[in-house]
């Protein structure tokens, strides 16, 4: 029989709410944004070290500037160059995976996590999750919200405000509620 956390991980059906080791998962890295949250900004060394205990990869290079928030950690990867502003919240329940020189806007948001639609089952504490895939070469204007299931090409201009709910080709710009190809990117 699947742990709750296997069904996670796989996409199935899982209980979120009250199964006790995924609690003391999102406890134990809730914990660790905590401290590096409360961490001096200016202490760039020590943040550095404090964002690779919280996160599965990292490149050398990157940047999240406070607050940081995610529910797992292990489950986000971001690659060289990574640039986060202020307020970036990643909703981990499934892989949320960055390519090389992803930029990110102040009060950004990345959620997995789904719910049913069904009531009862909603308020039993029951979600599935999808992944989110992120390209290089990739800049998000604030305040966008992707949402599961989403991957976005290479060499994209995600605009301010948009909510990304369907996957984005490679080369283009989009911006929108919801979100769309707006145009090509050419030399």
């Amino acid at each position: 029989m699947k742990t709750e956390k296997e069904k996670m991980l796989t996409g199935e059906i899982y209980d979120a709410n009250y199964d006790k080791d995924l609690i003391a998962e999102r406890d134990k890295c809730k914990e660790k944004c905590f401290e590096l949250n409360r961490t001096n900004p200016t202490k760039k060394y020590e943040r550095a070290e404090l964002i690779k205990g919280i996160l599965r990869k990292t490149g050398e290079r990157f940047i999240i500037e406070p607050n940081f928030f995610c529910d797992y950690g292990y489950n986000i990867e971001i690659g060289e160059d990574f640039y986060s502003n202020h307020n970036l919240v990643i909703l981990d329940e499934a892989k949320v995976v960055f390519g090389n020189n992803v930029f990110i806007g102040p009060n950004c948001s990345f959620y997995t996590a789904l719910h049913p639609l069904d009531a009862d089952m909603r308020n039993q504490g029951f979600e599935y999750a999808k992944p989110i895939h992120v390209g290089n070469n990739v800049w998000f204007g604030g305040n966008v919200v992707v949402l599961p299931g989403v991957t976005i090409g290479d060499n994209v201009v995600i605009g301010a405000g948009s909510v990304v709910t369907k996957d984005i080709p490679a080369q283009v710009v989009a911006f929108g509620n919801p979100c769309n190809v707006k145009k090509e990117i050419t030399k």
